[in-house]
């Protein structure tokens, strides 16, 4: 893109093909997701990333599957061949978060296709410690969609001491992240209940392992989400949202020592936020960026013991028609996660 507007500033050219440097790899790409915030929101010239888009003509595209073709100086040449999923995440290897394994939380966070050129291009060079060796049966469309969303839902559920029976409401289930935070709860064995507009657009829940799909747009949302809850209340809610609609549904439904878990927020609205019930009911709100290097790794090891994504929840593309991607997106009509197949 030559500039920041509505999708059809997206153009196919012929640009340098990179070379890897130093620790790093080039990934001949096959599948790269469509990212609502890393992709739309920039290309549209929002926050938070459009800002951080320092240089244009830009190259959007975070999360993708290929096959490694060259490696840099210093990296393995056994991995050139190996079909391979990339994280977007890039961080200094040094600051005090670094230091702690949190890399999520580098004091010089960066990301593919925001702070240098990303992989809506049939080339991309990353740090070879971004890059995952594909487990056996897993194809490159799921494994870039599992690379954006994976890493961050595990990081979710683990901030939120998900685990067997435990109760945990999704908030947008049917989108990208929802759907894969749904996916994973319910295979670790939780009781999940799913949030989306189903009336406007149906079906889009029935796919995802879930003890209850609600209606958003319900008017008595707060009455259903207690009444699935239970006596107990909600464990765990992960909301990628921010709707205060949302929230004031919610948010009385959540148990003593629940926590509420957020990576995400669609509006700029405030929420009424009372401290009073964090403190009489030793209940968390925690902010989870994305998944660090022991959660990517650990959630890999998740996909290797048979995870998988519903597979109407993740749904491939071509490239030429990504001006389409980003509308569906943008439009809020498009379910799970949309992938363009790269040159084809």
């Amino acid at each position: 893109m030559h500039r920041f507007g509505g999708p059809d500033v997206l153009g196919l050219e012929e640009v340098p093909t990179p070379a890897p440097t130093a620790g790093e790899v080039r990934v001949r790409v096959a599948a790269v997701i469509v990212a609502r915030t890393k992709d739309v929101a920039a290309r549209a010239g929002k926050p938070p990333f459009a800002p951080q888009i320092t240089e244009l003509p830009h190259v959007l595209g975070a999360e993708h599957a290929g096959v490694v073709d060259k490696v840099g100086p210093g990296v393995d040449p056994g991995l050139i061949g190996k079909p391979v999923a990339v994280s977007a995440v890039l961080s200094c290897d040094d600051c005090r978060a670094c230091r702690a394994g949190r890399e999520e939380a580098c004091a010089s966070f960066g990301l593919l296709g925001v702070h240098r050129p990303g992989s809506y291009a049939e080339y991309c060079t990353a740090p070879v410690s971004n890059v995952q060796p594909l487990p056996n049966g897993v194809g490159f469309v799921d494994a870039a969609a599992m690379a954006a969303n994976g890493p961050v839902a595990r990081a979710q559920l683990d901030a939120g001491d998900v685990g067997r029976d435990s109760t945990v409401l999704v908030v947008g289930a049917a989108g990208a992240l929802g759907s894969t935070v749904a996916a994973l709860a319910a295979h670790r064995g939780a009781h999940v209940i799913g949030v989306d507009r189903i009336e406007a657009k149906p079906g889009c829940l029935d796919a995802l392992p879930l003890a209850t799909a609600l209606d958003g747009d319900s008017s008595d949302l707060d009455r259903q989400i207690r009444a699935a809850a239970g006596s107990w209340g909600i464990d765990c809610v992960v909301d990628n949202l921010g709707l205060p609609a949302l929230w004031d549904a919610y948010r009385d439904s959540v148990a003593d020592m629940g926590r509420i878990i957020v990576s995400g927020a669609v509006s700029h609205t405030p929420i009424p936020m009372y401290l009073l019930p964090f403190y009489l009911h030793s209940q968390s709100l925690i902010g989870v960026r994305t998944g660090n290097r022991q959660q990517i790794d650990a959630f890999w090891r998740d996909v290797a013991e048979g995870f998988r994504m519903p597979k109407t929840m993740v749904y491939g593309v071509s490239w030429e028609a990504v001006a389409d991607a980003h509308r569906s997106v943008e439009g809020g009509t498009s379910l799970g996660q949309a992938v363009l197949l790269v040159g084809t």
